[in-house]
């Protein structure tokens, strides 16, 4: 299926609404440590994801790490500083799709190194952003459509 990547996460709600959205779509989640929060076992169950030990996890030490552990050519870069729409883009199932923190977006160093896959989602100018965990699910589902028709 596909890969959702948070790089440096912040709120623990959107990475667990974003964990969800990954179980029930067959995506794997990718991690981009630091995160700012905890996911251990006794804080994954203190805080009701009975859900998470079934979801695809692959957590990063480092930004460098996993940039230099995937094809960036599969990477797409969600952020407000695009002007490429993320429905004109051709998914294929294996691509990274790409989210910074909900506090900073992501690092301007890592979208220069594929800016034409950098993306975003239209918005009025009367916002600022979207939710992270609705961003994610906007463009991982357009994905999906792309490529499977109905998902069931």
């Amino acid at each position: 299926m596909f890969n959702v990547v948070l790089v440096n996460p912040q709120i623990p709600p959107n990475t667990g609404n974003i964990g969800r959205l990954c179980v029930n779509t067959g995506a794997r989640l990718h991690l981009i440590k630091p995160l700012g929060f905890d996911i251990s076992d006794k804080a994954v169950k203190r805080a009701g994801l009975d859900y998470w030990h079934k979801l695809d996890l692959k957590v990063w030490e480092s930004l460098e790490e996993f940039v230099t552990n995937v094809d960036l050519n599969r990477c797409y870069f969600a952020t407000t500083k695009a002007t490429r729409y993320y429905f004109d883009v051709e998914y294929k199932p294996g691509d990274f799709l790409i989210f910074g923190s909900e506090t900073k977006g992501l690092p301007i160093e890592l979208m220069q190194k594929r800016w034409q896959n950098a993306i975003t989602i239209p918005m009025s100018k009367e916002g600022r952003s979207l939710n992270l965990a609705v961003s994610v699910g906007i463009i991982l589902y357009e994905a999906i459509r792309q490529n499977f028709g109905e998902f069931v």
